[in-house]
């Protein structure tokens, strides 16, 4: 078994093991809608087993980035259908990644409005808005009943992507984000029902889960975690406890997917208490896809060695759409463009040149 197997994901057989990762391209310029550039954009790197959209916001409330895209509006959910539509007359598959970014946001992009945390703590850092760079705000702690009403916005978005045609969707809980936000004692000093246990602060991430689940099946949906991130200015007290809890508790759901963010040499440089991928192998028994700096070797060691099932590629899948072709053949690899990962054209988007 390697990256080149087949893999049941859900009811899906997929083609390989090489997935393409989610990642921000800032190509939506209107309105936060999905455009023809992506769709083209996607659908050359449909070789992949899985493409795994960019984070896609479940609400204005979500959007923390200019040019992102959204699943919140009709108009939405028309533009995804070209993307969607691309990717399967290509003999694809691609699920959505569903987001709310939380307190990495500014004011700025909420008509005035704080940006919403579980907690009143201010992130560290900086913040790009359409009026420049601007300092991270303190953001405003959610109430329950609004924690309730977001829990439902997940699940309508994952109902949308369904629509729009998507084979699935992701719930990002990963990076930093809001429900990230919430499984860390870094960000997370409530006391009710949200806040103090780790049965309380991942309870917002399993009622989500539970939505999502009802709304378009256990196996159409799948779960991205970082256990070792420090991205975002994120924090906790003992992760390898709190998210090996969560790890084995998700058994239960039967989900398409689980998606590991290794720790990253970043991480590592700001302190990251850092969880081993093996003992999340050991506590979650359903699809493990891993994420951080792999290449082929290294990827098919993982699968080889059982740490994993599946390998989602990001910088590589961005600079080389025929990926999947480039690693059974051995051949050379473009290199990325930095400077173009988050510009509003085609450069260093659709005109990286396949084999």
């Amino acid at each position: 078994m390697d990256l080149f197997s087949p893999i049941k994901i859900g009811n899906y057989t997929l083609k390989n093991r090489i997935f393409m990762a989610p990642m921000t391209r800032c190509r939506s310029v209107q309105n936060n809608v999905p455009n023809e550039l992506m769709a083209t954009y996607y659908g050359q790197r449909a070789s992949a087993g899985l493409i795994i959209s960019e984070a896609t916001q479940i609400s204005t409330q979500g959007i923390g980035y200019p040019y992102t895209p959204g699943i919140h509006t009709d108009e939405q959910v028309q533009g995804w259908k070209k993307v969607t539509q691309t990717v399967h007359d290509k003999d694809g598959k691609i699920f959505l990644q569903l987001w709310h970014v939380g307190r990495i946001s500014h004011s700025t992009y909420h008509g005035g409005e704080l940006p919403v945390a579980p907690s009143a703590i201010k992130p560290s850092g900086k913040i790009y808005t359409f009026e420049g760079i601007k300092e991270f705000e303190t953001p405003r702690a959610l109430t329950a009943d609004e924690i309730k009403e977001i829990v439902k916005e997940y699940a309508t978005g994952a109902k949308n992507a369904i629509e729009a045609g998507f084979d699935g969707v992701e719930i990002h809980a990963a990076n930093g984000y809001l429900l990230d936000q919430f499984l860390r004692d870094g960000t997370n000093i409530r006391e009710d029902e949200y806040g103090s246990s780790i049965e309380n602060r991942s309870r917002f991430l399993f009622d989500v889960i539970k939505a999502v689940s009802t709304e378009i099946g256990a196996d159409k949906t799948g779960l991205r975690l970082s256990p070792s991130g420090t991205f975002n200015d994120m924090t906790d007290s003992d992760p390898q406890k709190h998210f090996t809890y969560i790890c084995e508790k998700l058994n239960a759901f039967d989900l398409a997917y689980l998606h590991i963010v290794d720790a990253l040499e970043g991480d590592i440089r700001h302190g990251a208490n850092v969880v081993e991928l093996s003992i999340l192998r050991n506590a979650y028994k359903g699809v493990l896809i891993v994420n951080g700096a792999y290449n082929k070797e290294r990827g098919n060691a993982a699968i080889q060695t059982h740490q994993a099932d599946a390998v989602s590629f990001g910088v590589l899948f961005i600079a080389n759409p025929d990926l999947p072709a480039r690693f059974k053949t051995n051949a050379g690899l473009n290199e990325a463009s930095p400077d173009t990962f988050y510009t509003q054209d085609e450069k260093g988007y659709i005109d990286y040149p396949k084999m």
